[in-house]
């Protein structure tokens, strides 16, 4: 079922699946990941995890992200957890070039990145809660990777799902999958009917009331 969601995800936007998984009572919503650069466009995949820690040692040690993105398939996004250090970066240019290689959809970090301005020209997507020019070189390495993560709160796992725009960012565990997107794809076309509504003239404030338009809820009937 894989491609059928992601696909799904792709046709709507990170709000209604926040709605969604506000009604099933779910987790899954972050904040202060923004897009660091304006795709257009919703970013949608499965997600491949990285931890990423201080370097501890001398000599030579594992870059992030590197052997994730070594093997990474076609709708994989790369989602590092480097606790929220905004300190130092932890994605850069010659990663997004090796990732557009493997087909990678985009990458998220709780943390900072750099050469943001690489990742636009090569139309990779990258949310991070800021961009630095500090490299990871010396400071930070690679501690794990698929191994379950936080994400500004929230528990996260390879082969999770994830959707992203310039409203934020959402993930979706993997085992609630297909029915918080069939409950995004009916709060999405709830909306787009009371947006019509709204263009036929109707009062706004009519137009809100449930009794109109009834929310939508986790029950299959409507």
């Amino acid at each position: 079922m894989t491609a059928p969601i992601v696909a799904a995800l792709r046709e709507l936007d990170s709000c209604a699946v926040s709605d969604a998984l506000d009604t099933l009572g779910l987790p899954g919503a972050v904040t202060a990941l923004p897009p660091r650069w304006d795709s257009g466009a919703v970013l949608a995949g499965r997600v491949r995890t990285v931890t990423a820690a201080p370097k501890a040692t001398a000599g030579p040690a594992t870059h992030i992200a590197t052997p994730l993105v070594a093997i990474a398939e076609s709708d994989d996004v790369v989602v590092i957890d480097n606790h929220g250090r905004t300190d130092v970066s932890c994605w850069g240019g010659l990663l997004a070039e090796a990732a557009v290689q493997r087909g990678v959809s985009g990458v998220i970090v709780d943390g900072a990145c750099r050469d943001v301005q690489e990742s636009a020209a090569l139309g990779l997507p990258v949310f991070a809660r800021a961009a630095v020019p500090v490299s990871a070189r010396g400071r930070i390495v690679q501690q794990a990777m698929d191994e379950r993560i936080q994400v500004a709160g929230v528990s996260v796992a390879s082969y999770d799902y994830v959707i992203a725009d310039v409203n934020g960012v959402v993930f979706v565990a993997a085992d609630q999958a297909e029915r918080v997107v069939e409950l995004a794809q009916r709060i999405a076309e709830r909306e787009a009917r009371m947006a019509d509504a709204v263009r036929a003239g109707r009062d706004v404030s009519e137009v809100m009331h449930d009794s109109q338009f009834p929310a939508v809820t986790a029950d299959i009937t409507t």
